[in-house]
């Protein structure tokens, strides 16, 4: 029985492994779709911790995504630097702050944001959580597609554009990556690094929940 399942494991790695490259073939759009998957798989692993282990019906769990991706393109795109003349002076060339500098930013802003909702809803559970959870992502998706005027922050619904790409160990997941005679397009890097951290996501959240706080 062990080996069986080791067996599907390991047939699992090598499908995953290999799926981006097939369907590179068939045009960097399939590709694509498999990114935003992974996303949403990285998600509902987080989502599962709190809802699924704690149960805890939180219905407004994908705003703090928006609040990270948020910070992430504001803070690696020319959009402040254009729209106020006080960060051009502190900026010239642009900001260009790297991943690794936001990434904790990111989370000790939906760190607190999570504490400030928390602190409230502490009592509150079923549907009385889920209404307020709910209210709180409505929130967020508003307040961010609006904050284009009176001043232009976020841009509104039309968004930012020319954000950075993503660099791991000076490697852009933003240009194709050529190995020999073969090419692995932005997407399939982008593919991979969201494999690794769905891998991550789930050894974490199995961790968790075997641990003392998780009994």
């Amino acid at each position: 029985m062990k080996n069986n399942k080791t067996l599907q494991y390991t047939l699992m790695g090598v499908g995953l492994l290999v799926l981006p490259l097939i369907l590179q073939s068939f045009g960097n759009a399939w590709v694509r779709i498999a990114d935003m998957a992974l996303l949403y798989i990285l998600l509902a692993i987080g989502l599962n911790i709190v809802v699924g282990y704690a149960g805890l019906l939180d219905l407004g769990y994908v705003a703090f995504f928006a609040v990270g991706a948020y910070m992430y393109g504001l803070l690696s795109s020319p959009h402040l630097v254009n729209t106020f003349a006080s960060m051009a002076g502190m900026f010239p060339q642009g900001m260009h702050i790297s991943i690794w500098l936001i990434l904790p930013m990111a989370v000790a802003l939906a760190g607190v944001l999570g504490m400030l909702l928390g602190a409230p809803t502490l009592k509150l559970r079923g549907d009385y959580l889920a209404i307020v959870t709910l209210g709180f992502g409505e929130i967020i998706r508003i307040f961010l597609n609006n904050l284009d005027h009176p001043v232009n922050i976020t841009n509104g619904p039309k968004g930012l554009s020319q954000i950075d790409p993503i660099s791991i160990f000076g490697v852009s997941l933003g240009k194709k990556l050529t190995i020999g005679d073969f090419e692995l397009a932005s997407v399939t890097l982008y593919y991979y690094l969201f494999l690794s951290l769905v891998l991550v996501a789930i050894v974490i959240s199995h961790r968790l929940a075997l641990s003392r706080i998780g009994r």
